[in-house]
């Protein structure tokens, strides 16, 4: 739409704020209607169960996986296609553990929909957190903060002042468990990455990153644009009206945060200000390196729209509807 041509990235001409939306005949949408109507009083007395009830209780790590992998068998999340870069297909399972997110590790994924957090909780169990552009510091969430951040607006998910922390003292402090970081801050539909969050940068230096896209076949279960009781509607009837789903992940190869090592051990403010933002130039080279796998394994391009082009695309999106 030329309305929005402000909102697309200069470089590439992508437009990552856009909703997606798929085609349907007639009888097509009957048989979603039904499909719809049949699925959702399921999913809804499960997915109440489990995060009122289940949730809360000490079960093992195993159970909860298997009960959240039961919240996505309802909608037909069925087609999980799994891929390691550098690792052959149907060689998985002989790889050691070091090549996939692990304990005292750090999972830096794209943000698109509320299905990324119940997936990484399904298959790594992880801590996850919130993210700001400019800060270095995050706050940890539970799973059902994290799903909802994907419908809300920024300034609703933003970290709260009174309990930051980094991503050092979170694996300090939970050494068996993965980290989840959203770095881009907000959603997108997919099609671009952000610029990241810094808060990769307090990463220990020991600690692995893995870069970890997620695409949807339909593509129109990302959430781009936050929204009320209308977008929540709209989300449900995209994700339980279709027969199926197809999870598309991939893994980069892990990294490591040797800034600290390259910067010698000091962190001065004349060697922030040789980059933007008060970041290093050395420092910028790491998130730049995790953008770029983001994007490869994405398929996407990075985008230098920022969260603040988000908010500003929101708002005229609104008023249009209006």
């Amino acid at each position: 739409m030329e309305k929005f041509s402000q909102f697309r990235d200069k470089g590439s001409g992508i437009s990552p704020f856009m909703p997606i939306s798929s085609p349907s005949s007639k009888l097509g949408s009957l048989l979603h209607a039904f499909v719809f109507l049949f699925r959702l009083p399921f999913f809804l007395a499960f997915t109440a169960v489990y995060f009122l009830l289940l949730h809360h209780l000490l079960l093992p790590p195993g159970l909860r996986k298997i009960l959240l992998w039961g919240i996505m068998a309802i909608p037909g999340i069925w087609w999980v296609d799994l891929q390691i870069d550098g690792v052959k297909r149907g060689s998985l399972s002989q790889q050691p553990p070091e090549r996939t997110p692990h304990p005292r590790s750090i999972i830096a994924a794209n943000f698109t929909s509320p299905i990324d957090a119940l997936y990484l909780a399904a298959i790594f169990d992880p801590i996850f957190t919130i993210s700001s552009p400019h800060s270095r510091k995050v706050q940890r969430i539970g799973l059902l903060r994290a799903i909802l951040m994907a419908l809300s607006s920024s300034d609703q998910f933003a970290p709260s002042p009174r309990r930051l922390t980094d991503l050092d003292t979170l694996i300090s402090e939970n050494p068996n468990r993965v980290i989840a970081v959203f770095p881009e801050c907000a959603t997108t539909n997919g099609k671009g990455i952000m610029p990241l969050s810094p808060s990769l940068l307090t990463t220990p230096a020991d600690a692995a990153i893995f870069p970890v896209s997620l695409r949807y076949t339909p593509p129109d279960v990302t959430t781009p644009v936050p929204g009320g009781i209308g977008l929540w509607f709209s989300f449900l009837w995209k994700l339980l009206s279709r027969p199926t789903h197809c999870i598309r992940i991939r893994i980069a190869d892990r990294m490591y945060n040797t800034t600290l090592a390259e910067l010698n051990g000091v962190k001065s403010s004349a060697a922030r200000e040789e980059g933007s933002g008060g970041i290093a130039v050395e420092e910028q080279r790491l998130l730049d390196r995790v953008a770029e796998a983001l994007a490869r394994l994405g398929r996407a391009k990075r985008v230098g729209l920022t969260v603040e082009d988000k908010k500003a695309f929101v708002k005229a999106w609104t008023n249009r509807r209006r």
